[in-house]
C-alpha cells in the first residue's frame, strides 16, 4: 500500500512538473492607443512580437514557450498604472515593456514595488527613472536624457555655436532635457537665450514659432515628440524656422518613423537616438534581414528597443535557470550581452542599460522627400551618465 501510494505521489509530481514545463512564460506590452504618442504604438508591438516569435523559434527557455499579451491604455498616468496592474494581476505577466513617455513610466515605476513583475522600459528617457525614482523592479533598456544631452554636447562643440534657443514639449522629459542642456552649455561657455515650453497636445504652434523668429540665437534645440513633432515641423516650414539657425538639433523629432510625414520640411535637422538599422555587426545585420522579411520594412529604434527588452529578459532567464521574478531580477542586474546594438551591460547600481547611441540627420531624398541617415555612433564611454547619488535601491 505504501509503495503504491508513493508511486501515485511520484506520478503526480511528474505530471505537475511536466505541466509547469509546458506553461508559457508570459511577456507583456503596455501600449498607448490614443493621443499624440499613439503613432509609435505599432512599432513597440512589432518589436515585441518579433522577439517572441524568434525566441520561440529557438525553443523558448527552460523547455517553455513565451506568450505575448498586450494591454492598451489612453496615455495618462492613471490609465498606464491600471494597464500594468491588469497585465500582472489579472493576466499573469511577469515581464513587460511598452510605449511610455516619462510621465506614464514614472507612474508605473512608482507602483512596481507592489507588483511581482519586472518593467523593462524601452522608451522613457527621464533621468529620474534611474535616479531618485529608481527601483528594484524597474530596468531601463532605452537611452536617457543625460545620454542624449551628452551626445548633443559633442554636436554643439563641433558646430561652434555658442547661443541657443530651446523649444520643448511641456512634459517631464522636456523640462529635464532643457535643464540638462542649459547646464551643459554653461559649462562649455555657451548660453541659452530663450526657453519655450509648448503643450504636447497644442494644435497651433504659431505663437511659439513667432517668438523664436524674433531675434533667433545661433542654434536651436527642439524636443517635441511623436505626432506633435510632425505638426511642429510642418507648421514651421512656411516660416523657414529651421533655416533661421546655423544649427538645429533635436531629441525624438527626426527619425525614420516621422520622416515620411515630414517630407523635406525637416532636412538639416540633427538628432540622437538609441538605434539605427545601419549599425554595424553581424547580429544586427541578421536582425534587420529577418525583420524586413517579416514586416516588409526596416526596423526603427522603437522596434529594436522593444525587441531588446525581451532579448535581455530571455538571457537573464537562461542565466538564472529560472523564470521566477526574484531570480530573473538578480540575473538581469549586471547582465552583459551581445545585442543588435553591440555589447551592452545592465548596470546593477541603477538598472540603466549601458549602450551606445547614434547621431542621425534628415537629408533631402528628392522633391518634397527626406530620409534619415546615420552620421556617427557615440560609444558608451562617451555618453553614459554616472550613477545618480539619488538612486537608492
Amino acid at each position: 500500500m505504501i509503495r503504491k501510494l508513493l508511486g501515485v505521489l511520484a506520478a503526480t509530481v511528474a505530471l505537475q512538473g511536466a505541466a509547469l514545463a509546458q506553461e508559457a512564460i508570459k511577456l507583456g506590452v503596455v501600449n498607448i492607443d490614443t493621443g499624440p504618442f499613439a503613432v509609435s504604438g505599432a512599432y513597440v508591438n512589432d518589436g515585441a512580437a518579433f522577439a517572441v516569435e524568434r525566441l520561440n523559434a529557438q525553443g523558448g527557455a527552460l523547455g517553455r514557450k513565451y506568450e505575448l499579451i498586450t494591454q492598451n491604455h489612453a496615455g495618462t498616468p492613471a490609465t498606464a498604472i491600471a494597464a500594468a496592474n491588469r497585465l500582472v494581476e489579472q493576466q499573469g505577466v511577469s515581464f513587460f515593456t511598452g510605449l511610455n513617455p516619462s510621465g506614464t513610466s514614472l507612474a508605473i515605476a512608482s507602483k512596481m514595488s507592489g507588483l511581482n513583475a519586472l518593467f523593462l522600459d524601452a522608451t522613457a528617457a527621464s533621468d529620474d527613472l534611474t535616479g531618485k525614482n529608481c527601483g528594484q523592479n524597474y530596468f531601463r533598456i532605452g537611452i536617457t536624457d543625460g545620454m542624449q544631452v551628452n551626445s548633443l554636447r559633442e554636436q554643439t562643440k563641433a558646430s561652434g555655436v555658442k547661443t541657443w534657443d530651446l523649444l520643448m514639449a511641456d512634459i517631464a522629459v522636456g523640462h529635464d532635457t532643457a535643464k540638462r542642456f542649459t547646464a551643459a552649455m554653461q559649462e562649455s561657455g555657451g548660453k541659452v537665450n530663450r526657453t519655450l515650453f509648448a503643450p504636447i497636445t497644442a494644435s497651433d504652434l504659431g505663437s511659439y514659432i513667432a517668438q523664436l523668429l524674433d531675434k533667433p540665437a545661433e542654434g536651436l534645440l527642439m524636443y517635441y515628440p511623436s505626432s506633435g513633432g510632425i505638426a511642429l515641423i510642418k507648421q514651421q516650414q512656411p516660416f523657414k524656422l529651421i533655416e533661421k539657425y546655423k544649427t538645429v538639433v533635436s531629441a525624438s523629432m527626426v527619425n525614420e518613423i516621422l520622416i515620411g510625414a515630414h517630407g523635406d520640411a525637416s532636412v538639416g535637422l540633427w538628432s540622437a537616438q538609441s538605434y539605427f538599422w545601419t549599425m554595424p555587426g553581424e547580429r544586427n545585420a541578421a536582425f534587420v534581414k529577418a525583420f524586413e522579411e517579416r514586416y516588409k520594412r526596416k526596423p526603427t529604434y522603437i522596434d529594436a528597443d522593444a525587441y531588446m527588452s525581451f532579448e535581455l529578459v530571455h538571457q537573464a532567464i537562461l542565466k538564472a535557470k529560472s523564470a521566477e521574478v526574484p531570480a530573473v531580477r538578480a540575473a538581469l542586474a549586471g547582465l552583459k550581452a551581445n545585442t543588435v546594438v553591440g555589447e551592452v551591460e545592465m548596470r546593477a547600481a541603477d538598472h540603466q542599460l549601458l549602450r551606445p547611441l547614434v547621431v542621425v540627420q534628415a537629408v533631402k531624398a528628392g522633391q518634397g522627400k527626406g530620409e534619415i541617415v546615420m552620421k556617427s555612433i557615440e560609444s558608451t564611454a562617451q555618453i553614459a551618465p554616472p550613477v545618480s547619488p539619488e538612486c537608492k535601491m
